[in-house]
């Protein structure tokens, strides 16, 4: 891979990173300000129960957004490793090259189509 290649990869995976952090310090106000801002607080209104469902359902499904996607800041985080290494673009199993079109839709890939589907079928 050459080095202008490489240098849109790291350019694309950093706009990749700051775009994620937004989305998950976004991700944790709104995970941590829905129970305290519908809950009643003060109010002396009855808490409906299907309300407090849907909130807490909410709620998880935040939680789990904001964690998978710190997984993703960690690839990418590996990723821009990989590239001051000298080894991003190699399959991480199999050591050959990983395709372009799989950089640039996947640019913290570690591995090939083929390997890849052989990691998740033994997950």
């Amino acid at each position: 891979m050459t080095k202008p290649e490489l240098e849109t990869f790291r350019e694309t995976l950093l706009t990749l990173r700051k775009r994620l952090r937004g989305d998950v310090s976004h991700l944790a106000d709104e995970a941590l300000g829905t129970n305290g801002a519908k809950s009643g607080g003060a109010s002396k209104a009855p808490v409906d129960l299907a309300d407090v469902a849907t909130d807490n359902f909410e709620q998880e499904f935040t939680l789990s957004l904001m964690q998978t996607q710190e997984l993703v800041l960690g690839e990418i985080g590996e990723a821009l490793e990989r590239i001051r290494q000298g080894t991003f673009g190699r399959c991480e199993e199999c050591e050959n090259p990983i395709t372009k079109p799989r950089l640039q839709a996947l640019p913290y890939t570690r591995h090939c189509v083929a390997c890849a589907r052989k990691v998740q079928q033994s997950s």
